[in-house]
């Protein structure tokens, strides 16, 4: 696991150009390692905490990731520049979990607001509240990461609690950073009525407008093989949007701008 004190580089899988889904226009989204939660549905595995001896032994740089400094990561980033400005995009951070990583992304976000390319993030906010105040201080945009309402459903499935990630969702929107609501629909887990229901009617007491729904896939089933873990949904059957309007039509009866990604 990559030490969160390193400020000069960062552990980084990949840098995916021209993305669309992860923030307004069009972006670089940067996928840091490392995550404490361990999310059984996860098309990233190779990036929880509790795979990456795995990852390490089974040896594919894709799945292993390298140290990049923030200079290289700039340097990446900047080549699409031109992108970015007439799209009205910039830079995602994204993983794994970003603030496992915290200083050295702390420190990216401000060379980045630097160069004035817009800043946002993607993340599950489970960090203490010191890591996470300071981690917003250079966001523009919050994709954060809402899996469950129940505390104890939300453990059985990711290995964490929510109480911290509520906490730290409250935060952000009371120091007015912009939070976009993304929700992982699983099967077995949330994408029922009742679950659907509770994270409407939490993100409307919140004051969250902006709902991103992700249908659950298969993407990720090959790494699993790859890393030697056991993928349990292996058996489970992809969800189509077209099969989900009943559960989106729960937040949009909220008042809530919800869409699939």
């Amino acid at each position: 696991m990559h030490t969160t004190e390193n400020v000069q580089t960062g552990l980084i899988f990949n840098i995916q150009k021209f993305s669309i889904n992860d923030g307004p226009g069009i972006r670089s989204t940067i996928f840091f390692a490392g995550c404490p939660l361990s999310c059984r549905w996860c098309s990233n595995p190779e990036s929880q905490n509790r795979n990456r001896k795995a990852a390490l032994a089974c040896g594919d740089p894709k799945l292993t990731g390298r140290a990049w400094t923030i200079e290289e990561v700039l340097a990446e980033v900047e080549k699409d520049r031109c992108f970015y400005e007439e799209s009205g995009g910039g830079i995602t951070l994204s993983g794994g979990e970003v603030l496992q990583q915290h200083a050295f992304a702390a420190a990216l976000l401000k060379e980045a607001h630097k160069r004035s390319l817009h800043c946002a993030a993607e993340t599950t906010g489970f960090a203490s509240r010191e890591i996470f105040s300071e981690f917003i201080e250079d966001i523009d945009l919050l994709l954060f990461d809402l899996k469950h309402c129940d505390r104890e459903i939300h453990q059985k499935k990711t290995g964490v609690y929510n109480d911290i990630i509520l906490e730290n969702m409250r935060y952000a929107l009371a120091r007015k950073v912009p939070v976009t609501a993304r929700i992982p629909v699983i099967p077995g887990f949330n994408a029922n009525k009742k679950a659907a229901a509770g994270m409407a009617a939490l993100l409307k007491e919140m004051g969250i407008t902006e709902v991103h729904l992700l249908p659950f896939h298969q993407f990720g089933e090959k790494k699993y093989e790859q890393l030697g873990i056991p993928y349990e949904m292996a058996d489970v059957k992809q969800l189509h949007p077209e099969n989900l309007q009943t559960y989106l039509d729960i937040f949009l009866k909220e008042g809530l701008e919800a869409s699939f990604r």
